[in-house]
């Protein structure tokens, strides 16, 4: 396993838990609004590449025939198995896997998403083929990430990767863009929502070497007074709250 793939593993294996209770994360309403955008139906089967907690997967389960959550951390599909008992969901199941070979067969699925996970990826566009792979003809391929504006990403960038080391690079929309049309997948569609938390919850969340965690807050701190990581950071009661920018494109694999 390479450096990278270790640190993603290092760092999802203890954000497991923390990340599974996050509100944010866990807010229904950016859930429901996924599986709508991405068109689910009774007859659909649906992926959610690097799976994580398994909340889109099961919330997938809630509309479509079947959805099934890969990722290669065992801790998430642990949570993820929860959180499917939690929600008395029987057409589910989770697998072990990589995003950039996925342990599947050619187009076995009518909807393959993943949500949060690109801006860990140093190959998105590896990642994107291989979701358009496993996904049938006339299917949608679905991704929400954070989407930064591009005169602001840098900065995003350098915060997140202090917050967690296995962060790569949140990629602006029109970036993000630019990858469905060089994997190929057509009638692209985009929708956009907020992400709202306060920074303490966020770092409870969040296992930052020893030290950053201050620089942290000062980062954030700082940027209420000029937007600079594109978070609408605002301070109130004593708490600094954020909301991440997040795009949801969805498109159809039309060849």
């Amino acid at each position: 396993m390479d450096s990278h793939q270790s640190r993603i593993l290092d760092q999802f294996t203890r954000q497991a838990a923390p990340f599974a209770g996050s509100a944010a994360i866990r807010n229904e309403e950016a859930l429901t609004r996924i599986v709508e955008w991405a068109g689910t139906g009774p007859e659909d089967t649906a992926l959610d590449v690097a799976c994580g907690p398994g909340l889109l997967a099961c919330a997938f389960a809630r509309v479509a025939r079947h959805a099934t959550g890969v990722d290669m951390t065992p801790a998430m599909l642990e949570q993820a198995r929860k959180q499917q008992e939690a929600k008395g969901l029987s057409n589910v199941s989770w697998q072990q896997g990589d995003s950039y070979a996925l342990p599947f067969p050619a187009a076995q699925f009518s909807i393959v998403s993943s949500r949060f996970a690109f801006h860990h990826f140093q190959e998105p566009l590896a990642a994107l083929k291989e979701m358009k792979r496993v996904c049938k003809l006339g299917g949608r391929v679905v991704v929400a990430d954070m989407a930064p504006k591009p005169e602001k990403a840098v900065a995003l960038n350098t915060a997140e990767v202090l917050r967690d080391p296995s962060h790569a690079r949140a990629l602006p929309e029109e970036e993000l863009r630019g990858l469905f049309t060089q994997a190929g997948l057509t009638d692209l569609l985009v929708h956009r929502y907020r992400v709202e938390s306060d920074v303490e919850e966020l770092l409870a969340r969040s296992f930052p070497k020893e030290g950053d965690a201050d620089r942290l807050r000062k980062i954030y701190a700082d940027s209420v007074a000029t937007d600079a990581l594109d978070l609408n950071t605002r301070e109130e009661g004593g708490k600094i709250y954020y909301s991440f920018p997040v795009a949801v494109l969805v498109a159809k694999k039309s060849e």
